[in-house]
């Protein structure tokens, strides 16, 4: 999860990242020893010894509050340095056998860290977790972590930063990782009771107001959900499609935009999931359901920054065309079988090359008209 503060600004650097030496013959195993060298001296550092807790009454002096915060940075500049050589070079045979010296330092980040620190911990487990890969290794490292994670994504009193980190690092790491359905069932039980409180209660129509910070938790709750029920059996999936289809297009209401579209790709992809499992009439509202996608995929609010506007549009446009396009969407709106032609009609339909010409020449300014009314007339901003 984005910090408020990126890790570059913080003093953080890649270790896998090497200076230009100006010769083309670089020593390859000299430079593979300092980045070595170097994710060696970051795990040390992620493992602080100075980690001490002073009550107010009991601080002796200033220096020492000082020396409290310069260790949790120096904890927070190594775990950045680690995201970052994590996400950029695959370090499996570094880090098998480094691993349990590593899980141990990010248990501590996430039971004594605050906020920042155990964002940046939580972070730092699902890119490892992602480096040890699906085999025992990858699976040692989530069982270990597993429920400190749960116990942060649920506890109320934590920082939301956190609990939005541990929200992700959940799902990528079950997605990854976890070899029992008892454990995917778990997981997926968590993550529900964290979004399921954006959904309406019974009786109401408008989903619950929260704070900009916990409707992003909420969202990476939904998507981490999303992502493992792709790997659910189909038993959990009915259960999942008779418990949420009712309740998801109630979420399309919501004031976030985030949560507006991280909800209408959830209900596209239990649609998609209930399609390829040949269920027949598993939502009796698509009508509605159809009504408010396409609301949303012409939305024109002022009130609505143009930037959400434009994305919002362009995801519910493929959101809507995905459902109506669906066969079983068809036999409900008495649309037919979709057209099928044979060879025959196929070739009666062809034009000429010059009449094709000019066909593609009118679409091409039909469809620059229509776009430039959309795009953005000023310079682009990276």
């Amino acid at each position: 999860m984005a910090t408020a503060v990126s890790g570059r600004e913080r003093g953080a650097q890649d270790p896998t990242e090497m200076p230009y030496t100006g010769s083309d013959t670089v020593d390859e195993q000299a430079q593979q020893e300092e980045v070595e060298d170097k994710l060696k001296e970051c795990i040390d550092n992620v493992l602080d010894k100075s980690r001490i807790l002073y009550t107010p009454r009991a601080l002796p002096c200033f220096p020492s509050t000082v020396s409290v915060f310069s260790s949790a940075k120096t904890r927070q500049v190594a775990l950045e340095n680690l995201r970052l050589a994590f996400s950029s070079k695959m370090l499996f045979d570094f880090l098998l056998e480094r691993r349990l010296t590593l899980t141990d330092s990010l248990e501590k980040c996430l039971k004594k860290g605050k906020g920042e620190e155990q964002s940046l911990a939580a972070t730092v487990l699902t890119l490892l977790c992602l480096q040890m890969g699906s085999g025992p290794e990858g699976e040692e490292v989530f069982r270990s972590l597993k429920p400190l994670l749960i116990n942060i994504l649920t506890d109320t009193s934590a920082s939301p930063i956190s609990r939005q980190s541990c929200a992700v690092a959940l799902g990528m790491c079950c997605y990854i990782a976890a070899a029992d359905l008892e454990d995917l069932i778990s997981c997926l039980t968590c993550l529900e009771g964290i979004f399921s409180t954006s959904c309406p209660e019974e009786g109401n129509s408008m989903p619950a107001q929260h704070s900009p910070l916990l409707q992003t938790l909420h969202c990476n709750a939904l998507q981490s959900w999303s992502l493992l029920l792709t790997i659910c059996p189909s038993s959990y999936i009915k259960k999942i499609l008779d418990n949420h289809l009712l309740k998801l297009p109630l979420m399309l209401s919501s004031d976030n935009v985030n949560l507006r579209i991280t909800a209408g790709e959830t209900i596209a992809l239990l649609f998609e999931l209930a399609r390829d499992m040949e269920e027949d009439n598993f939502y009796e509202d698509t009508d509605l359901l159809c009504t408010k996608l396409k609301a949303l995929a012409t939305d024109s609010n002022k009130y609505r920054a143009k930037t959400d506007r434009r994305r919002q549009r362009s995801i519910f446009r493929d959101v809507l065309h995905f459902i109506e396009n669906n066969e079983l969407l068809r036999e409900i709106f008495d649309l037919g079988p979709p057209l099928v032609l044979d060879a025959a009609a196929i070739k009666a339909s062809k034009i000429s090359r010059f009449e094709k010409h000019l066909y593609n020449s009118a679409a091409f300014k039909a469809r620059t008209k229509a776009r430039s009314r959309v795009r953005d007339k000023r310079a682009d901003i990276l």
